[in-house]
């Protein structure tokens, strides 16, 4: 085998290591503040093993972006494949009200959005991924209103998509300065508002 080939399982289980490295010391120091060195301290290897997988920091954040966006993209698939896509997506509700409620997860988004505003590369790749974000959630939307007898426009489509996402990602906010916020009442009061928002008349 040569010295340069690494298997493709073995690559993957590399990159992953560097990302969950990463996260973290973007989350604890700042994009600015988590240097290359000590990304590859956190993951335990070499400065030149991450080199190898990423060029620089922008481009782990390309790829923490790219995998968030994937998970996203998967999730929507599912509840369109479903029987009823307004119960699959109501029933997702506490699961996507668990993750960004999670701290890790709530600060390292946040991190790479402050990061977006002051660095045009940054902003670029938040950016496309939002859209191809939008973009998916409108099908599934549009399907669900379809479904239920619902007749929309693309802009009253794309206005409801907005209302969500700022819902949820509002609560990544709320994850970091109200850290002991009951999940339960506001799953309770996520799923009532979202199922007045996806019955409301064309």
């Amino acid at each position: 085998m040569r010295p340069d080939f690494v298997e493709p399982s073995r690559a993957e289980a590399r990159r992953a290591q560097i990302l969950a490295a990463a996260g973290d010391c973007f989350r604890k120091h700042g994009f600015h503040g988590a240097s290359i060195a000590l990304i590859s301290k956190t993951a335990g290897m070499s400065s030149g093993h991450i080199y190898h997988y990423f060029e620089n920091k922008e481009a782990i954040i390309s790829a923490i972006v790219a995998r968030d966006l994937e998970r996203f993209l998967t999730l929507t698939a599912e509840i369109r494949s479903a029987c009823n896509v307004r119960e699959a997506m109501l029933a997702r509700v506490a699961e996507g009200i668990n993750d960004c409620l999670d701290q890790a997860t709530a600060g390292l988004k946040l991190e790479i959005v402050a990061e977006a505003s002051r660095n045009p590369h940054v902003a670029q790749i938040v950016h496309e991924a939002d859209r191809v974000c939008r973009e998916s959630f409108a099908l599934t939307m549009r399907d669900m209103r379809r479904a239920s007898g619902h007749q929309d426009d693309d802009q009253a489509i794309d206005a409801m998509v907005e209302v969500v996402i700022a819902m949820f990602e509002g609560l990544q906010i709320r994850a970091i300065r109200n850290p002991d916020l009951d999940r339960g009442m506001v799953s309770r009061l996520f799923q009532s508002t979202l199922r007045d928002l996806l019955d409301q008349p064309a």
